[in-house]
């Protein structure tokens, strides 16, 4: 289903709304869910986000890397959601481009591996020869952890809920007060959840 909403861009203050497509399916493993994708026309911003059928708490979820095994284990990443794998005290946070994702444990260290290799590039550059050495031991142990040499601990920490990592070894806690206000939620939270809603909403009047 696509529709405008009336709503300002929030990169470019393009104020002929903003263009939403957005349908429900069943996502394997995970159960319904609702894919919604807003973009700009102005400038093309673009946000992606999956947001369940069934309405869920913010909420910190933790899983121990410990095993090569481990990489084939889903998740489910809510564009709000901040990830950290806590030993190596790296964070990456939801920022203006930030997109929801359906991946693995693996799937998730690529992406930060792709950071680092980035911020790798640019110590080059700037022959900051202390980083360049912090960043390689980040890339080894990266490495490491897919190997299952080196045990970290992955944490999703979703204002919205949205987020899931699918395993039974899986620890899940409410976000506390002081990490909801500390916690950024995405550009565009409450238009997702809207357009979810509206987009189930079309699916019941259609059957």
């Amino acid at each position: 289903m696509q529709s405008i909403i009336d709503v300002d861009c929030i990169v470019c203050g393009h104020s002929d709304g903003l263009l939403m497509l957005a349908h429900t399916e069943e996502i394997a493993y995970f159960g319904e869910h609702t894919q919604v994708t807003l973009s700009c026309p102005g400038c093309g911003w673009r946000q992606t986000d999956f947001i369940p059928a069934e309405s869920r708490e913010p909420a910190c979820l933790s899983f121990e890397i410990s095993s090569s095994e481990h990489m084939s284990i889903r998740v489910i990443r809510g564009s709000g959601c901040t990830v950290r794998l806590v030993e190596l005290d790296l964070e990456v946070r939801p920022g203006s481009q930030s997109m929801g994702y359906v991946s693995n444990i693996e799937g998730v260290l690529n992406r930060f591996q792709d950071v680092i290799e980035m911020v790798g590039r640019e110590a080059i550059l700037e022959n900051d020869d202390d980083a360049v050495e912090e960043i390689s031991d980040l890339m080894n142990n990266v490495s490491k952890i897919r190997t299952g040499e080196l045990t970290v601990t992955l944490e999703m920490l979703d204002p919205c809920g949205h987020s899931l990592i699918l395993s039974e070894k899986t620890n899940s806690r409410p976000l506390t007060s002081e990490e909801l206000g500390q916690l950024p939620v995405g550009p565009a939270a409450g238009l997702m959840e809207t357009g979810a809603a509206h987009s189930r909403s079309q699916s019941q009047n259609e059957q």
